[in-house]
Formats: C-alpha cells, sequence, structure tokens
C-alpha cells in the first residue's frame, strides 16, 4: 500500500482506490514519508519497500488473479 498520511503511530494508506488507517509501530517514523510504499498485513505496516518492488508485487497479484479466474 501507499502512504498518504503520516500521523505516527498511525497513518492513511492506498492501494487500487481503497484507503484505510495501517499501524506504523513496526517501522522508524524518521523512515517513512507520505508517498512510500509498505507491505501491510492485518493492519501493520510491516516494511517499507521501493516503489519498483511494489509494482512488481501488483503485478504479480494481478496475474495470479487473471490465471485463477478471480479477476
Amino acid at each position: 500500500m501507499r502512504l498518504k498520511e503520516i500521523d505516527y503511530p498511525m497513518g492513511l494508506a492506498e492501494a487500487e482506490g481503497v484507503e484505510m488507517p495501517v499501524y506504523l509501530h513496526l517501522l522508524p517514523v524518521e523512515e517513512l514519508s507520505p508517498g512510500d510504499w509498505v507491505i501491510v498485513h492485518v493492519g501493520f505496516a510491516l516494511q517499507k519497500i521501493k516503489p519498483e518492488e511494489a509494482r512488481e508485487t501488483w503485478e504479480l497479484l494481478h496475474q495470479i488473479l487473471e490465471e485463477t479466474g478471480h479477476a
């Protein structure tokens, strides 16, 4: 997900038009900025990733959905 807003220890993230609050406790505040991409699981941002990694991950997820008939 991409961080839209940061009010540490919370943030607002967005992915494909869906926004949700996320907990940022597990990441150092000084390393986060709006626009950063993070891996989110059950509402917690677990890891900051590079934009290229985010793009590749979304491409793979879409490919899996298409191949399994869930797209």
